[in-house]
């Protein structure tokens, strides 16, 4: 715990009020804008409220919501965007405002129009418009540009989108800039006319200031509006840091903005977003901070910030130090909405740590990798309650994330609760996967679990290779089969002579010279394998069944990946099949048939090895099922209801058994830790 927090929150700054005119954060916490994910026809409906009340329940004081939310439609939805071109938004905003203040937390919304970041083909396939023709990488658009009637269209729609938002209650606006059209228009990157609209900088901020004079004329002064905007586009032909000030000033004294929320680097590309805008894992923690304090320092205004300020005592530095007015952690609340309130109750070693996974960046975001209610909050809870009837005796059976999982959830239903481990030390795969040169905190993961398993006294036992007797000895009424897999090879002629991604990462099998990695899955141990030759100096080979690398992960982090590849002088093969291994004096041959063509070629080194997945571990679950009042069956009906498991099969059987994680199947970590919750979190 901090000193201030010991001393009472009144002395921490992160917990000082902070008002811009009429609107008062009740602290300095807020989470950003974002493409959350869960809009339904571009309004934001229950799931969507819920999602972000859940932030206010847990003591933020502003959750902005939003990300790119579409003014018009020649700005189209990319990326599961809310639309606020018109009035069928407004009654959702208004039950989503009450929703919100209801907890005491201000709420705002970020519009925007998309330029040539949007998709000619997307929505209703209208050309895609900005400043100049200049093709957009990410999104592939070639955009028409806009003339006077275009620019006078826009600017209205801006100010009709921000008067919705105040007529559904909302305490203010923000326009993103970063890489959208008020930023095309800024950026000389972007903007090669050379009319009134280019040129000169001034030139270049006409037609964002004339979208904020018409967002103030039809919202007046009672509400606020801010500006998301770049400090540094980060790239040759883009703004400095200097012309990014300049243009922050230009803005502030033309008086029709609040504050300012401060975007660094670029979002056009991949690697842009992965590493500037959006930064994981893979960067340093709070990585633009500075950057953000200093221009703060030449602004009047407010400034707000955000990219990977994941910790509290960073938010607080931020605060203290002047760098910023409003700390925004938004991916800290996905893994743990409830932040704000555990540390002002003196619970800071509870807070699930935000490990930069950028899972919630996926295809199914905003699932948390290690928090499987966010996003479902209206069929999961963030915080377990107690069981009706709890005392149960609880055996869980591995100490990977689902075990873990498993063992903090009955733990806190009130459950008595054993966890038997094999191994010397909890973690599982995890352990593997945080060895990567960037994917060291994937061990708050574990780390978490252990340190709330232990707070809540569960009964841990490391190096037990728990038999059937083992279990019965404990009389238990619940068994959870949390065991995990072993490397899948039995598909593969000549198993005996390749090496599994385990033995590789765990060192067990030593590095050849010339090696052969072979990606069955497109997750991360065949790049990590690939990276952790190339590291102890061997030539690698990278062969992919999928047709791009890393094809099952976010894209943030395929592209840390790809990097990484470029940067060891990776070579990378795709859309290649591993059939068979066979030994060829002292050097092995691997024969890949080509998933387009269904050829096959013949590559040979000295060390082939192999990531296919895994089998479950199950065994010891097969040796129980007959003693189980449920046969091990997990009735899937009952589970998606939240219900408790029915216990018929056995009459007179007393225990319930189940399996979960990778001792069911091959999944990622979500996965593991999703089964473990929606099925203990009603026992």
């Amino acid at each position: 715990m901090s000193p201030d927090a010991a001393n009472g929150s009144t002395l921490d700054p992160l917990f000082q009020p902070f008002s811009i005119r009429q609107v008062t954060f009740k602290n300095r916490f807020m989470s950003t804008s974002h493409a959350c994910g869960l809009e339904e026809g571009g309004l934001p409906k229950e799931r969507y409220q819920r999602y972000h009340e859940e932030k206010a329940k847990g003591g933020i004081a502003l959750t902005m919501f939003g990300g790119s939310s579409n003014v018009a439609p020649d700005s189209p939805s990319v990326f599961q965007q809310l639309y606020v071109g018109d009035d069928t938004i407004i009654p959702y905003l208004q039950e989503f405002s009450q929703r919100i203040h209801a907890h005491g937390t201000a709420i705002m919304c970020q519009i925007t129009h998309l330029g040539r970041r949007g998709e000619p083909y997307a929505g209703n396939w209208l050309p895609t418009i900005g400043p100049s023709v200049i093709r957009e990488t990410l999104h592939r658009s070639f955009p028409k540009e806009m003339d006077a009637d275009d620019i006078v269209r826009v600017v209205k729609a801006y100010g009709a989108a921000a008067k919705r938002c105040k007529e559904g209650g909302l305490d203010g606006i923000e326009t993103l800039a970063n890489s959208h059209l008020i930023g095309q228009f800024l950026s000389p990157m972007t903007n090669r006319r050379t009319d009134r609209y280019g040129g000169s900088l001034e030139n270049r901020c006409r037609f964002g200031l004339m979208v904020f004079e018409e967002i103030r004329r039809q919202v007046g002064d009672d509400f606020l509006v801010g500006f998301r905007c770049s400090v540094d586009e980060a790239m040759e032909e883009g703004l400095s840091f200097e012309d990014s000030v300049a243009i922050a000033k230009i803005f502030e004294s033309a008086g029709h903005i609040d504050f300012f929320n401060g975007n660094y680097g670029r979002m056009d590309t991949l690697i842009g977003l992965a590493t500037d805008n959006m930064p994981g894992m893979a960067s340093p923690i709070a990585p633009w901070l500075q950057v953000v304090g200093a221009f703060k320092r030449e602004v009047g205004l407010p400034v707000f910030h955000s990219a990977r300020i994941i910790d509290v005592a960073t938010a607080r530095h931020a605060i203290r130090e002047g760098l910023l007015d409003m700390v925004a952690m938004t991916r800290a609340h996905i893994a743990d909405p409830h932040l704000v309130g555990k540390l002002a109750a003196g619970r800071e070693a509870e807070i699930r740590p935000c490990v930069g996974a950028t899972h919630c960046m996926s295809a199914h975001r905003p699932a948390c990798l290690h928090n499987a209610a966010t996003g479902r909050e209206t069929v999961l809870p963030q915080t377990v309650h107690p069981s009706a009837t709890p005392d149960r005796k609880a055996v869980i059976v591995g100490g990977g994330p689902a075990g873990l999982e498993a063992a903090r959830v009955l733990a806190e239903r009130g459950h008595g609760v054993v966890l038997m481990e094999a191994a010397s030390e909890l973690g599982g795969q995890v352990r593997m996967g945080a060895q990567a040169s960037w994917r060291g905190d994937l061990i708050g993961i574990i780390d978490w679990r252990t340190n709330e398993i232990h707070r809540l006294g569960v009964d841990v036992r490391l190096n037990t290779l728990a038999e059937p007797e083992d279990i019965l000895a404990q009389a238990p009424d619940i068994v959870i089969i949390a065991t995990g897999g072993v490397p899948d090879f039995g598909w593969l002629d000549g198993t005996q002579h390749c090496t599994s991604a385990w033995d590789f990462l765990t060192g067990n099998a030593p590095v050849g010279d010339e090696i052969i990695v072979y990606d069955g899955t497109g997750r991360h141990p065949a790049p990590h394998c690939a990276e952790h030759a190339s590291m102890a100096g061997g030539r690698v080979t990278l062969v992919s069944i999928d047709g791009e690398l890393a094809a099952e992960l976010s894209y943030a982090e395929r592209a840390i990946w790809k990097r990484r590849g470029y940067e060891l002088g990776i070579h990378m093969t795709f859309d290649h099949r591993l059939k068979s291994i066979a030994k060829t004096g002292n050097r092995l041959t691997g024969v890949f048939i080509n998933e387009t063509t269904g050829a096959a070629i013949e590559r040979t080194a000295d060390q082939i090895v192999v990531e296919h997945g895994t089998l479950p571990m199950d065994a010891l679950y097969h040796d129980l099922r007959a003693q189980a009042a449920n046969n091990g069956v997990t009735d899937l009906d009952t589970l998606l209801a939240n219900k408790p498991q029915p216990l018929t099969a056995t009459p007179g059987a007393r225990f319930e058994l189940h399996r979960i994680g990778d001792a069911v199947a091959s999944r990622n970590i979500h996965a593991a830790v999703y089964d473990a919750l929606r099925l203990c979190h009603v026992m």
